[in-house]
């Protein structure tokens, strides 16, 4: 691939932060936008130099000046606009959590493969140094006993939730919820270091009739326990903490940008601070944009196959804790 000419769909923060990074790596730019309203369509389109808006979702698949599809919508319709996306021949950028439902995820990357398309979950951990940096360090603290994380962020959305009113992040409706959502990025990580858990449950905090806004998950490992705090109803200190008989890993600012990597043992006491940039969303596009140009397919599907491990936890989790999902099936999960 020669560029990547990037159509949007979505506004949201999260569209910003992603499109501020796009407009300073070479090989990318945006090139059209769909919105179901006009005017923030051509609102977003104005300010990152996009020559289309659109406000129909298959004129705007249609455009053959689009290569490359960035989804940030509610999570319970990614599954439906990806699998639209790669069947109309684009290459998809899909936010987290990819999808509600692990079957889903799969079913996309089978056809991602297939149609030998790039699908990417935009998630930054994966494209982060410093996770590299998790990895190489994870054998000095011998063998892992205990996992602790924490990330907590007070949303501003929660001050609208005590209102009575019933935002789409805290939605079931839209797959909502912050074990969906917060919680998601603590998962990830736990796959990404030690691979999907032997069982998970998941303690939530719910607000009428909503889904979670707050929660704690346990997930038991052959040999150690990892639990996972997440919070959009309150904030602390953020962090992600391995203990292992021979020391510990502690990770700054937790499992959402992974600012500093401190590794302690009986003899030593390391720190790095490998990423200059606190921008998350940096590594992130210039990670995706580097692997789409340089057409390297096993770079993006070995982040990508660990996508479908984090789904099938969190879906697992929810279910028995008796957040249902449209589309959920009603199952003995909701009565224990």
């Amino acid at each position: 691939m020669d560029k990547i000419n990037l159509g949007t769909i979505g506004s949201g923060v999260i569209v910003h932060a992603f499109l501020d990074n796009v407009k300073i790596t070479e090989g990318i730019s945006l090139a059209a936008v769909y919105s179901r309203s006009r005017k923030t369509g051509q609102a977003l389109a104005d300010q990152y130099g996009a020559g289309e808006a659109y406000t129909d979702l298959d004129a705007f698949l249609s455009d053959p000046k689009v290569n490359t599809v960035y989804i940030a919508t509610p999570n319970l319709l990614h599954y439906e606009q990806v699998k639209k996306a790669l069947l109309a021949g684009k290459h998809v950028i899909c936010e987290k959590p990819f999808c509600t439902k692990a079957a889903q995820a799969r079913e996309l990357v089978a056809l991602a493969k297939e149609r030998q398309l790039f699908l990417v979950d935009a998630v930054p951990t994966a494209f982060l140094p410093h996770l590299e940096v998790l990895k190489s360090q994870l054998p000095k603290i011998g063998r892992v006993k205990l996992v602790q994380a924490n990330y907590s962020q007070y949303s501003s959305r929660y001050d609208l939730v005590k209102k009575g009113e019933m935002p789409n992040v805290f939605h079931p409706a839209f797959g909502g919820g912050c074990l969906m959502d917060i919680n998601f990025y603590n998962v990830y990580l736990n796959v990404v270091l030690f691979g999907k858990p032997l069982d998970a449950v998941y303690y939530p905090n719910l607000y009428n009739g909503m889904a979670d806004t707050s929660g704690i998950l346990i997930m038991q490992y052959d040999g150690f326990v990892s639990e996972s705090v997440g919070a959009k109803d309150t904030w602390g200190v953020n962090f992600f903490q391995v203990e292992g008989e021979e020391g510990y890993i502690y990770v700054k600012g937790g499992s959402n940008g992974i600012a500093e990597v401190q590794v302690v043992t009986k003899t030593t006491d390391e720190t790095f601070q490998l990423q200059d940039n606190p921008d998350r969303l940096f590594y992130e596009v210039q990670g995706i944009t580097r692997f789409m140009l340089d057409d390297d397919r096993d770079a993006i599907f070995a982040r990508l196959c660990v996508m479908p491990d984090v789904i099938e936890v969190l879906e697992e989790a929810r279910k028995k804790a008796g957040i249902l999902f449209p589309g959920d099936e009603e199952s003995a999960y909701a009565d224990d």
